[in-house]
């Protein structure tokens, strides 16, 4: 999680480097360079009006990653038609194709307004941290819309809030730095065709979320080609081929590098998955192999699984592939998988009541007589050495 918030954090550094949050600078240095010209306060008083402007930022956003969480319970059962998630996919990928300059999505002029006006007092610099959003909406509104998907599908309000109040700092952190010291504004980059880099960037980020999405309705092979394709043709766009220029003699080398990145993730899944040893044998849940089971003193892990839920895949791609819990699996348990990807069976739902599972992934441990270790249920993912020490627990 904290590699994952750090990575949130460093998104919204880099939103402001898109062509829509970019003007806001100049936008924000005037508005507090003005204030302090006309009111001359003190430099407590400015950080409190810097403060106010990002906490009104955070909030815009913080609140709509709780709501998104909120209504996580309806997404995550959505999530679980192939429709849904083609038309998920989809919308991402109509998004991206803006960031990529195929179209552009403009606010009426009368929003822009409003946004922009200018308010006295404490209040007013919070209105202008709650109202960048919309003046930044044609930029950062893809971006953030794929976040809104994933916290809707985890559907914990808590993280809702932190995922984007940590995409609010790093969005807002530059502007309250400048707003602090606003007569820096000639050290910045010059505006030119870095910028559009850095929005096609963000469209390639984009159609990577759109491939996560999708990754459940596709065939085997797909799954871990369409990743790699989508990651080589964004190396070679985002390093080569694209023509933008800038001033700068370090942008070619950051293309040069973004490019590279990209081809070496390329080539590491690839390798991942050739290197691939077999996988845990699994049989289909019914009330007989139970019954087998404790005939033959042997435990039961079953796995409630769907392909959409990311800890679900980790389980599969890591643990259920590690040697010792394959072969301890082989000759030891009686492995049981429940997949739920396809919502509305009657025989999964009976089973999802009668084990009291509330979500994916929920792993459970049966002893040799049939009955669960409940000290030993998995909800989220456990890395395998960890994973062996519940198996070795449910054997004795």
């Amino acid at each position: 999680m904290l590699w994952t918030l750090l990575g949130i954090f460093a998104g919204g550094l880099a939103l402001n480097l898109t062509p829509c949050v970019y003007p806001m600078i100049p936008i924000t240095v005037s508005f507090f360079g003005g204030r302090a010209a006309q009111e001359k306060p003190s430099q407590i008083k400015l950080v409190a009006h810097g403060l106010c402007y990002l906490m009104g930022l955070v909030l815009t956003n913080s609140v709509l990653g709780v709501v998104a969480a909120l209504t996580g319970g309806l997404m995550g059962a959505m999530l679980q038609n192939p429709i849904v998630l083609t038309v998920i996919a989809g919308v991402l990928i109509l998004f991206a194709t803006s960031l990529f300059g195929l179209w552009e999505l403009r606010l009426p002029g009368a929003l822009n307004q409003i946004a922009g006006k200018s308010f006295s007092g404490y209040l007013g610099s919070l209105f202008m941290g709650l109202t960048l959003g919309v003046v930044a909406a044609p930029c950062i509104g893809p971006f953030v819309l794929g976040l809104l998907t994933w916290v809707a599908s985890v559907g914990d309000p808590w993280l809702g809030f932190l995922v984007f109040f940590t995409l609010s700092l790093g969005l807002g952190l530059p502007l309250f730095v400048l707003a602090i010291f606003s007569g820096q504004l000639q050290h910045l980059p010059r505006a030119g065709g870095w910028m559009i880099w850095v929005r096609k960037l963000m469209g390639w980020v984009l159609v990577g979320m759109a491939v996560y999405f999708i990754r459940p309705i596709i065939p085997g092979g797909l799954k871990i080609a369409l990743p790699v394709a989508v990651a080589i043709a964004a190396g070679l766009h985002l390093g080569w081929i694209d023509k933008s220029q800038a001033s700068s003699k370090i942008f070619p080398w950051l293309k040069t590098i973004a490019g590279t990145i990209c081809l070496v993730f390329a080539s590491f899944w690839v390798t991942s998955w050739a290197i691939q040893g077999p996988g845990v044998s699994w049989n289909t849940y019914s009330e007989q192999l139970l019954q087998d089971a404790v005939t033959q003193n042997k435990p039961v892990i079953i796995d409630f699984y769907a392909e959409w839920c990311t800890p679900c895949r980790e389980f599969e791609e890591i643990v259920f592939h590690h040697p010792d819990v394959v072969r301890q699996g082989k000759e030891d348990f009686i492995m049981v998988k429940v997949d739920v990807t396809q919502g509305g069976n009657p025989f999964h739902e009976q089973l999802l009541k009668q084990y009291d599972v509330k979500g994916v992934p929920t792993i459970i441990f049966l002893d040799a007589m049939g009955t669960e270790r409940a000290d030993l249920r998995l909800v989220d993912f456990l890395p395998p050495n960890k994973f062996l020490v519940n198996m070795s627990s449910v054997r004795q």
